[in-house]
C-alpha cells in the first residue's frame, strides 16, 4: 500500500501543476496580444486620424476649387478609382493599364498563394478564377510545403556532411557541428535577409530598412501587403516621371495625391 502510494503522488503533483502552467500560459498569451494592441493603437491610430481629417480636407478643397463638381458625385468617383484598382487597372495619366493580370503578374499571384504570402495587391474578381483559386491553394499549399521540407532535407544534409567532414580534420566533432550549422545560418541570413534589401534599394527606390521589413514579412509569410514589388506588376507606374516623383516626395497625405490623379486628367493641372 505505501508503495501505491508513493507512486501516485508525483502524478497527482504533474496534474496540479499542468493546470496552473496552462493558465499562466493562456494569460502571457493574452497579456501579449493586448501589448501588440496597445503598442499599434498608440503609433499607428493618430496617423491614420491625420491621415484621414488630410484627406477630407483636400476632397473639400477640391469640391471648393470645381464648382461643377458635386460631393456625391465625387465620392462615386472615388469608390471608382479604388475598385478599379482592386480589379488590377492602374489609373494614371490619360490611360489605363491591366498589366497587373499579365503573365508576369498571374505567376507572382501564383506564387505568393501556394506559398500562404498573399500580400493582398491581386486578388481574383470572377467566380472562375476564385473557384480555381480554391482547387489551386488546396493542391498547392501541401505541394509547396513537400518541396520546402525536400529543401530543408538536402540543405540538413549538406550541413551533416561539411560537420563530418570538419569533424574528421579537426579531431573534435562538437565544434565542428557547431562551426558547420552557424555557417549555415549565417549564410541563410545574408542570402535571404539582409542582402535582398540591397536589390530592393535599388530596384524599387526603397530606403534599407523598407527592404529588410518587406523581406522580413515575406519569409515569415505574414505579407501585409504595404510594401509589394511592383517592377513587373505596376509598370506604367514605375516609369520616370519627374512630376511624379517630386509630388511623392513633396506630398504627405493621400487627398493630395488623389487631387494630383483628378487633376491629371484636365490637361496634367499641378497642385
Amino acid at each position: 500500500m505505501y508503495r501505491r502510494r508513493t507512486r501516485a503522488a508525483p502524478k497527482d503533483r504533474l496534474r496540479g501543476c499542468a493546470v496552473p502552467s496552462t493558465m499562466l500560459l493562456l494569460f502571457a498569451y493574452l497579456a501579449y496580444l493586448a501589448l501588440g494592441t496597445g503598442v499599434f493603437w498608440t503609433l499607428e491610430g493618430r496617423a491614420e486620424q491625420d491621415s484621414s481629417r488630410s484627406f477630407q480636407r483636400d476632397k473639400w478643397e477640391l469640391l471648393q476649387n470645381f464648382t461643377c463638381l458635386d460631393r456625391p458625385a465625387l465620392d462615386s468617383l472615388i469608390r471608382d478609382v479604388v475598385q478599379a484598382y482592386k480589379n488590377g487597372a492602374s489609373l494614371l495619366s490619360n490611360t489605363t493599364s491591366m498589366g497587373r493580370w499579365e503573365l508576369l503578374g498571374s505567376f507572382f499571384f501564383s506564387v505568393s498563394t501556394i506559398t500562404t504570402i498573399g500580400y493582398g495587391n491581386l486578388s481574383p474578381n470572377t467566380m472562375a478564377a476564385r473557384l480555381f483559386c480554391i482547387f489551386f491553394a488546396l493542391v498547392g499549399i501541401p505541394f509547396n510545403l513537400v518541396v520546402l521540407n525536400r529543401l530543408g532535407h538536402l540543405m540538413q544534409q549538406g550541413v551533416n556532411h561539411c560537420s563530418s567532414r570538419l569533424g574528421s580534420t579537426w579531431q573534435d566533432p562538437g565544434k565542428a557541428r557547431w562551426l558547420a550549422g552557424s555557417g549555415a545560418l549565417l549564410s541563410g541570413l545574408l542570402l535571404f535577409l539582409l542582402l535582398p534589401p540591397l536589390l530592393f534599394s535599388h530596384m524599387e527606390g526603397w530606403s534599407y530598412m523598407e527592404g529588410f521589413y518587406f523581406a522580413f514579412i515575406t519569409l515569415s509569410t505574414v505579407g501585409f501587403g504595404d510594401y509589394v514589388i511592383a517592377s513587373c506588376l505596376l509598370s506604367d507606374t514605375r516609369k520616370p516621371n519627374r512630376d511624379w516623383q517630386t509630388l511623392e516626395q513633396t506630398s504627405k497625405s493621400s487627398g493630395g495625391l488623389l487631387k494630383y490623379r483628378l487633376l491629371a486628367g484636365r490637361g496634367g493641372s499641378r497642385l
